[in-house]
């Protein structure tokens, strides 16, 4: 039998709207899954693919209503004028792309059942049909969303008696019944404008009599009125429309608002309370109509209070010592101007009574950090792990305090695992500077003697928490150590650290760039807020185009305006005495159960992440996207940590089997090992089969009582036991645990520097013995998709970032000159 010609089809979706009522004979709609009741008029949807060749040939079927398995075979039956049966040949990543954008556009399919018809007789062809969750949300759909579609090559059809053209429709194309000539419907035959009187900024013109005023907020990229949110609020939260009240909601605190289409949105109190305290008369009017608000001239005075009001708090963080910060181009010529003609950076030795003796390389950092201070200017200490970045911070200080201006004490905030290495290094280095430690249920009895010490530690899980006992404290210098620990800026921590008073500040990290460069915008938040203008222009200006779109240039201007306040050494170039490291990638293959499992839950993740993607979207399903992938990284890790129904009896555990090969070798060459999981329960197993080799270990998690830490570390650093277990976020940052030679990460982390600080807890200065890292990857899983992830995020650090040699010229001429570079 010969085979039918192909043919090639020009694809188009099609969209048809229509709006049933009860003169269709409806009579209303019951709650089915995720739709609620709706009354006598339910607008629907029909979504078809439509092909058509260029001979003139046509075909269309409805799109897919099924979650899964809806890929079809990419041939249909089509016959010719002569009667010839044709192949067409479907363009099914092009139908999966339609679909995708159809749900993302919260299209659901609405089951046939839900609606109520008055007689069978009534019931309209058995086509399937889609909706929105609300009959309100077509409205904003039509106007919003629609444009969009157009532009992607939909068509799209409006059935008589469509409720919902917000928009009006320049030019339609009638669909008429060949049959009858009955007009069946209208096509949309030209570009939909955008809604108008799109959101604005706040202003208006100073010299007008009256004016109307758009309260805009800007919500991924999209400019939304923020006017009839608010008013909703105002009904809903009686706190409100009390002054008293509104002043005790905590300006951090996340406000809930609700957006046309139904979209909901956090909001920081902060903003909404300057709002609704000037405009609380316009918000609650009962003649308020939709749209902007009226003022006239006598509100003008009232607007400008508001206007500077919702300005961000840089200005007032930036202090006396940093209008520059908020000049723009004029801010950075007047700081070039005035550090030319001071010089550079002027060397300076150790302080007396320093009980460590510093590299060249250090003093050279001292040095940089004093000239952050004499200049009101401040950085990220950002050398490599193991490199003495602490020993630096604390040689800076004792000249501080021997200089006369330490009058008011430092504070540093830290990961709760750091405190008592900081204590203990604070200890030995610098015994003259007096120590107080914020930590448990004693330390309310300290943040009165404050004022008596040089040095306050403190941690990020305390800070927000103590933030009106700390605030009232000003201190000399706010050190963050692990800076990145608070990278997003939104956070409690992030938070309450820019609201402490502080002449100085220093951002300590050996990683400050690891997932993307608002981490980078948000340490610069924190040392010179305005440099980098707010958190909005930075993503316009200079997120979008290097992560995005690539932009080599645009990443070399931004490394040119951050690189002098940030000092970056590497091991590679300052300690070249270090022993070398051999990093080995040992590959793992599952097998026989293992291997099933594997793919047996990576199928079930699979169909229950698409499901999921299909009915909330990628923003509302993350936390299920998360949940598969970390099943997945559990069954590469052991079986065991998988939650669920008993195991095989004959279960294999690759990692584990390979470990039970190469530890009890690598303890007889007399080797000591870090182990290092983000999974304690791993590490608990691990400790099973450490009992059963008789390999004697200890144990560093985040179960661990912080008093113990230090006992166990000094336990390990003598030598008593060969074995360290270390859960990666109990002790992967801060330790000196250089009597280790040898390294293994079990599993992989998304974040390199998350593994790169770890593995420096060995590989550090002190230690005499070449490092081996073993990182244990499962073949062909999701760990080796993980090692890709990390090349890139590295790639992106190194490009914005870079660098430093041992002694390099910061804020030299040539420094100068790039901070003058363009914007954009």
């Amino acid at each position: 039998m010969t085979e039918p010609a192909a043919v090639a089809g020009i694809f188009r979706p099609r969209l048809t709207l229509q709006t049933l009522t009860r003169g269709d004979g409806l009579l209303g709609m019951r709650p089915s899954g995720l739709f609620g009741p709706r009354g006598g008029s339910v607008t629907v949807a029909r979504i078809d693919w439509t092909y058509a060749t260029a001979s003139g040939l046509r075909w269309q079927i409805a799109a897919p209503t099924a979650l899964l398995n809806r890929r079809p075979a990419g041939m249909p039956p089509v016959f010719d004028e002569t009667g010839q049966h044709v192949a067409l040949l479907r363009d099914l990543d092009a139908e999966a792309n339609a679909l995708d954008r159809i749900l993302e556009l919260g299209f659901h399919p609405l089951p046939a059942r839900a609606l109520q018809w008055r007689s069978d007789s009534t019931l309209p062809a058995s086509e399937p049909l889609w909706s929105l969750l609300q009959e309100s949300f077509f409205g904003d759909f039509w106007a919003e969303q629609l444009p969009g579609l157009q532009e992607l090559g939909w068509r799209v059809v409006v059935m008589p008696g469509f409720a919902h053209e917000s928009v009006p429709v320049e030019a339609w194309h009638l669909v008429v019944n060949p049959a009858n000539g009955d007009v069946l419907g209208k096509e949309v035959a030209a570009p939909l404008r955008r809604r108008a009187n799109g959101v604005v900024a706040l202003a208006g013109p100073a010299n007008a009599g009256s004016w109307l005023l758009l309260l805009g907020v800007e919500i991924n990229g999209e400019l939304l009125d923020l006017v009839p949110m608010l008013a909703l609020l105002l009904k809903q939260d009686r706190r409100w429309l009390n002054a008293g009240l509104i002043a005790q909601i905590d300006d951090a605190a996340l406000i809930r608002l609700r957006a046309p289409g139904g979209k909901r949105i956090d909001a920081l109190a902060a903003p909404l309370k300057a709002i609704v305290s000037s405009m609380l008369d316009l918000l609650t009017d009962p003649r308020r109509k939709e749209g902007p608000l009226p003022l006239s001239s006598w509100d003008a005075e009232r607007l400008e209070q508001l206007r500077t009001s919702l300005l961000d708090s840089q200005a007032d963080r930036a202090g006396p010592h940093g209008g520059w910060q908020l000049q723009g181009q004029d801010g950075l010529q007047q700081l070039v101007q005035r550090l030319s003609a001071v010089g550079g950076i002027a060397p300076v030795t150790a302080p007396a009574g320093l009980g460590v003796t510093l590299r060249p390389y250090q003093l050279h950092g001292v040095a940089w950090l004093q000239y952050l201070r004499a200049h009101d200017l401040a950085g990220i200490l950002a050398d490599d792990m193991g490199l003495g970045k602490t020993a630096q911070a604390l040689a800076h200080l004792l000249i501080e305090k021997q200089a006369g201006r330490l009058v008011n004490p430092a504070l540093v905030v830290l990961p709760t695992s750091l405190l008592f290495n900081w204590q203990a290094e604070a200890a030995r280095m610098a015994p003259d500077l007096s120590v107080l430690t914020l930590q448990g249920s004693q330390r309310d009895d300290d943040f009165g003697r404050m004022a008596e010490y040089d040095i306050v530690l403190t941690t990020y899980p305390l800070v927000w928490r103590d933030l009106d006992r700390l605030r009232v404290q000003a201190f000399h210098l706010l050190i963050l150590d692990e800076a990145q620990s608070v990278k997003n800026p939104a956070g409690r921590s992030a938070n309450a650290i820019r609201r402490l008073q502080a002449r100085h500040r220093l951002c300590i990290t050996g990683t400050p760039l690891e997932n993307h460069l608002g981490e980078l915008w948000t340490q610069f938040d924190f040392l010179l807020p305005g440099f980098l203008g707010d958190q909005r222009t930075f993503q316009r200006l200079w997120r979008k185009p290097i992560e995005i779109n690539g932009e080599t240039i645009r990443a070399q201007l931004l490394a040119q305006r951050v690189r002098p306040f940030i000092l970056r050494r590497r091991k590679s170039e300052v300690a070249t005495e270090l022993p070398p490291r051999i990093d080995i990638i040992k590959r793992v293959q599952l097998q026989g159960h293992q291997r099933d499992l594997y793919e047996s839950v990576r199928v079930a993740c699979d169909e229950q992440v698409r499901r999921v993607l299909a009915r909330k979207g990628f923003r509302s399903g993350q936390i299920t996207i998360l949940d598969a992938l970390l099943k997945l990284r559990q069954v590469c890790c052991d079986p065991y940590l998988l939650k669920g129904p008993a195991m095989v009896p004959a279960m294999e555990r690759a990692k584990l089997e390979l470990l039970r090969d190469l530890l009890p070798g690598l303890v007889a060459e007399g080797r000591r090992m870090l182990v290092f999981s983000q999974f304690t329960e791993l590490l608990a197993l691990v400790q099973t089969e450490l009992d059963a080799l008789d390999l004697p270990w200890l144990a560093l998690t985040g179960a661990t009582p912080v008093g113990q830490r230090a006992a166990i570390v000094a336990a390990f650093q003598e030598r008593q036991v060969p074995i360290l277990l270390i859960s990666l976020k109990a002790g992967g940052v801060g330790l000196n645990l250089t009597a280790a030679d040898t390294v293994i990460h079990l599993d992989p982390w998304w974040n390199p520097a998350v593994e790169e600080q770890a593995t420096a807890r060995a590989h550090r200065i002190g230690q005499t013995q070449t490092v081996l890292v073993y990182k244990l990857i499962v073949e062909g899983s999701i760990e080796e998709r993980i090692l890709a992830l990390q090349a890139r995020k590295a790639a992106l650090a190194d490009g914005v970032i870079g660098s430093d040699a041992a002694f390099p010229a910061k804020f030299d001429d040539a420094d100068l000159q790039a901070l003058l570079a363009p914007l954009a």
